[in-house]
């Protein structure tokens, strides 16, 4: 492809809403434009990416029996609702105004539609269904370019199986699948425990790349591997003390005091004396939810326990739920739901909040005041805490998602009554599982892993091309002549090259095109080498440079440079 005639316009200068690197590379090396928050569109360079990385993903899906649909963005909303799940995504479901359709984040809806009406018997089962698709989210705060967008290409698969067993086996072939893509493309990833949060069903993994700009928070332990995101991780942690003597609740005035750190330093107390209450709101009823110290509420795991829409209580129902403001709300005499983090299981001689504004109250055995209260894992897993595992250190960091593989079992198949028949004649539902990867991120997490400061490094086989020939000064007439042989004949030879034919275009322009846009391989051809013969070669990655005979460039080509 010659540069003269290509749409490739690449920037000098770091785009003001550009803050990660492969965002700002993107913009940079003209790969995609910014049409709306969230939504780009692929340029030429960077589409061609994008084909790569699919017909990756295309043909490992084919080789474990994937086959390849294309179902419909538009979806009728009644097929959603059956399943509960208009209300599961809330605000980040797109719906098309004045009509009863949604814009699909994902298709397990529409997959089990289809197979209620062609699956009947358990001779056609197993099946592995496929696409590669444009999604749609209502993101609230698009962020970080193509890594979390409102529109976005996802490949999404799902297994139809006759039980849990051969859900297993589903499971297990794209588990394979998707370490063979990952690695394919050149990422180096790792894979963790997960929620499937609206997804719903059992066993959840999720394919990771670390990286600062990740919007996932991981726990890991370089010890034994246990990996998992933070959303579900857990850890070894201080727990709330036991004393041999409980004593008797008694009332604090503590004016001003509305943290724990703040009600610590008044009376003088260690954190793990206290228990911090939050309150949620469950399918429209208050929970009381205590934590030791600081510790923070992990929603995820909150959600989990309690099931059914769960959010936070706004400030202003906080004091008609229980008689105070944030910061002196607790679990003596409130009226509601109460659970509490396993780590004030068996505590004493607690503060907490004394539900009255200004007031907490000691001494709280919450075995003895609060009977009723139910323990869960619903802390967030702090870096530094020991693995849960093998009791090493954890490190907690940032991450971005690659890829998601979810066990849905019967889910969707019993909402919308996906049965078959098995060979007693006696109906079931299909086992489900779903399974998605996001290409644009594949494409973005290449770049966080692949750059220096003067642009991308490409590395086969996701490289737009393999060859960026650079003629210098295309005026003179050896210099072109010499360039457009070097063109037909690397291009004869199987090779993909970007030439640089420009011929207003500086060699210092040119060569800092070529290191932005970072193809594997520069092959320079300048006045001075050919009088004797030569050329250069130069590797991106490296930065070393030979120089060449002309005529053994070829073989040359073949050579480690």
């Amino acid at each position: 492809m010659r540069v003269s005639k290509s749409f490739i316009p690449t920037l000098k200068e770091i785009p003001n809403d550009a803050v990660i690197q492969s965002h700002i590379l993107m913009i940079r090396a003209g790969l995609v434009r910014q049409v709306s928050a969230g939504i780009y569109s692929w340029l030429p360079l960077g589409y061609k990416v994008i084909r790569k990385i699919m017909d990756i993903i295309r043909e490992e899906m084919n080789a474990i029996g994937g086959q390849e649909f294309h179902f419909p963005a538009l979806n009728p909303k009644e097929i959603w609702e059956q399943t509960g799940r208009v209300e599961a995504f809330g605000d980040i479901l797109f719906h098309i105004k004045n009509r009863d359709y949604v814009l699909a984040p994902t298709h397990e809806e529409i997959v089990a539609y289809h197979a209620k009406g062609s699956i009947a018997s358990y001779k056609d089962l197993p099946q592995i269904w496929y696409q590669i698709q444009t999604k749609f989210r209502n993101e609230p705060r698009p962020r970080s370019g193509v890594i979390r967008g409102r529109q976005f290409i996802m490949k999404d698969a799902y297994t139809l199986d006759r039980d849990e067993a051969g859900l297993d086996v589903g499971y297990a072939l794209h588990d394979k699948a998707y370490r063979a893509i990952f690695d394919r493309c050149g990422l180096k990833y790792f894979v963790v425990g997960a929620s499937s949060g609206a997804m719903g069903g059992s066993k959840s993994e999720e394919f990771m790349v670390k990286s600062d700009a990740g919007e996932d928070n991981v726990a890991y332990c370089e010890k034994c591997g246990y990996a998992s995101n933070a959303e579900v991780a857990q850890s070894v942690a201080v727990s709330a003390k036991h004393h041999a003597e409980s004593k008797a609740v008694y009332e604090i005035s503590t004016p001003n005091v509305h943290t724990i750190d703040e009600l610590c330093a008044f009376l003088k107390i260690d954190e793990h004396e206290t228990a911090k209450s939050r309150i949620y709101i469950h399918d429209g009823k208050p929970v009381l939810v205590l934590m030791l110290g600081n510790d923070e509420v992990n929603e995820t795991k909150l959600g989990n326990v309690l099931g059914g829409n769960v959010r936070p209580a706004h400030p202003e129902e906080l004091k008609e739920i229980s008689g105070a403001d944030a910061g002196s709300i607790g679990p003596i005499d409130f009226s509601h739901r109460i659970i509490a983090d396993n780590l004030l299981k068996d505590g004493n001689n607690l503060y907490s909040g004394a539900n009255k504004n200004d007031y907490h109250i000691g001494g709280i055995d919450l075995k003895r005041d609060c009977p009723n209260c139910k323990y869960f894992d619903l802390r967030t897993a702090e870096n530094g805490e020991k693995c849960i595992s093998c009791g090493s250190t954890l490190d907690v960091f940032k991450a971005i998602e690659l890829g998601h593989i979810f066990k849905l079992g019967t889910k969707y198949s019993e909402a919308l009554g996906v049965l078959y028949l098995d060979e007693h004649g006696k109906e079931h539902p299909i086992v489900m599982g779903s399974y998605g990867i996001g290409v644009e991120r594949i494409f973005a997490c290449f770049l966080e892993q692949n750059y220096d400061e003067k642009g991308i490094i490409w590395k086969e086989p996701l490289s737009p091309f393999d060859i960026h020939l650079i003629g210098l000064n295309m005026k003179n007439a050896t210099v072109s002549e010499a360039c457009e042989r070097i063109y037909i004949d690397l291009i004869a030879d199987g090779y993909e090259v970007l030439f640089d034919d420009r011929i207003d275009a500086s060699a210092g322009f040119k060569f800092n095109d070529a290191d932005l846009l970072g193809m594997p391989v520069q092959v320079i051809i300048g006045e001075k080498n050919l009088k004797d013969g030569n050329i250069e070669l130069k590797n991106r990655r490296t930065g070393e440079k030979r120089i060449v005979k002309l005529v053994q460039l070829l073989d040359e080509l073949q050579k480690p440079i």
